[in-house]
């Protein structure tokens, strides 16, 4: 749904959860990017444990980055409903 059609849709419940929605996808999105970027760049925030130098910390914080990129994708999106 784009913001014009989000704009003229006439049913005020709709409108509230499409907001909601959209809210929280990017709220969670900026949340899921920052810890990534944490995990991912450790060393330089002088943030470090036997996790964080690992491979498997890379691929969690690779993968986490881009959860969150697809949830503020999602966010500004806004294609909740269905037609």
């Amino acid at each position: 749904m784009s913001l014009e059609e989000f704009e003229n849709t006439p049913d005020n419940k709709t409108r509230r959860y499409i907001l909601m929605r959209s809210i929280t996808d990017l709220g969670m999105g900026l949340i899921y990017l920052a810890v990534g970027i944490i995990i991912l760049f450790a060393k330089q925030f002088k943030f470090q444990n036997d996790f964080t130098g690992s491979i498997p910390a890379k691929i969690f914080a690779v993968m986490v980055i881009i959860y969150g990129s697809w949830r503020i994708y999602r966010g500004i999106k806004k294609k909740y409903i269905k037609e």
